[in-house]
């Protein structure tokens, strides 16, 4: 009986999120056009706080262990756990804008933070010490910034679109049942 309390609607949901995200990242893809960010956002939006922070980590956990552990994973895995609390404020103020938003902000943060990361952490003294250089990483890193945009808008729509879908097929299914 203990393994039913475990299976709620909600934790099958982090489960497949968990599990998509992992999947995901092994597949062929271009460059950071991965779905972690928007699984850490509808994270945020549809489960728990708790959750919201735990799903992405655990996703990215799994995943690096056998990607490859690096130096900047903190870097990375908090600009996922941001992701996660862009949802909460998504949550309270949810439509297609605040989505959308969300999405762009949690891409925005990523780029900021793991392009300044790199520079500080100094990776093989490719960038010098001072503005210039991290306006080099800035710039090497643009590329990659689009496949993060593009990644994070694609995979929001899937996540929250479908979802919405699911909710509003399940509340017509709900009135017909009650009509019928």
């Amino acid at each position: 009986m203990q393994i039913k309390k475990y299976l709620s609607a909600k934790n099958i949901v982090a489960i497949i999120l968990i599990a998509f995200a992992v999947v995901a990242r092994f597949l062929p893809h271009p460059m950071n056009f991965a779905p972690i960010a928007a699984v850490a956002m509808f994270s945020g939006v549809y489960l728990s706080k708790k959750a919201s922070i735990i799903v992405p980590v655990v996703a990215m956990m799994f995943s690096d262990i056998f990607l490859g552990l690096h130096n900047l994973i903190f870097f990375t895995w908090g600009c996922m756990i941001l992701s996660g609390l862009i949802g909460w404020w998504v949550k309270k103020h949810k439509n297609t804008l605040t989505i959308i938003s969300g999405s762009l902000a949690g891409s925005i943060i990523f780029f900021l933070v793991t392009n300044t990361a790199v520079w500080a952490v100094n990776m093989g003294d490719f960038y010098a010490r001072n503005f210039s250089g991290l306006m080099q990483s800035y710039s090497l890193g643009l590329p990659f910034f689009r496949n993060t945009v593009l990644g994070d808008l694609f995979y929001t729509a899937v996540f929250f679109g479908t979802f919405e879908i699911v909710l509003a097929w399940e509340r017509k299914r709900r009135k017909f049942q009650v009509l019928g």
